[in-house]
């Protein structure tokens, strides 16, 4: 018995240059725009007989927009970042720079008092194995891009320090196939247009 479970990241809340991290803020305009031009894509994955979301409010505010309903997964929110949320990258550089080489560097370590990216990667791992089994079922989550690229590096069983190199846009999707332990990556073409 296998799953379909199929990602969307959530719209943007802020540019890039500016994501902080566990960012809380809702869409922005640019964020609203996006949703509504990727929408004629997305909207058919409403259609999955299971639907979730991070609990952030840009990633409600996305699948609520795309008419999915989502129930809210504690399990899919951001890493916890302890005393660094709210936090650039460059500020965080800025107050703890040996902090900041640790916790690039070193999966297990956790120097803002949070959680670690290996903790991360296996409770977002955990999620996606306790799915409900059922031959065929549709599933789709709206997450914060770093939510994605965990199940990625969960599912494909690589090495933590490739979550660095993952690239996930606002309102990209991947979708993995399979249950508990047992999962394969699936691209798929995009339809082309009449």
């Amino acid at each position: 018995m296998h799953l379909r479970v199929t990602f969307v990241a959530a719209a943007r809340s802020s540019s890039l240059l500016a994501e902080r991290f566990e960012d809380d803020r809702p869409l922005d305009q640019a964020g609203w725009d996006e949703v509504q031009r990727a929408a004629p894509e997305l909207v058919p994955l409403a259609a999955a007989e299971l639907r979730y979301c991070s609990p952030t409010p840009r990633s409600r505010a996305t699948g609520d927009a795309l008419g999915y309903a989502p129930l809210a997964q504690p399990a899919l929110r951001d890493c916890d970042m302890g005393r660094w949320r709210g936090f650039t990258l460059g500020e965080a550089m800025a107050r703890e720079p040996s902090a900041v080489d640790a916790w690039l560097s070193d999966p297990r370590s956790a120097p803002h008092g949070g959680e670690s990216l290996l903790s991360f990667v296996s409770r977002v791992g955990g999620w996606l194995d306790t799915r409900p089994a059922d031959d065929g079922s549709r599933i789709v989550a709206v997450a914060e891009p770093s939510v994605v690229r965990a199940a990625l590096v969960y599912a494909l069983k690589a090495q933590p320090s490739t979550y660095w190199n993952i690239d996930v846009r606002p309102l990209s999707t991947v979708t993995l196939i399979g249950t508990n332990g047992r999962w394969n990556l699936r691209l798929e073409a995009v339809p082309q247009r009449a």
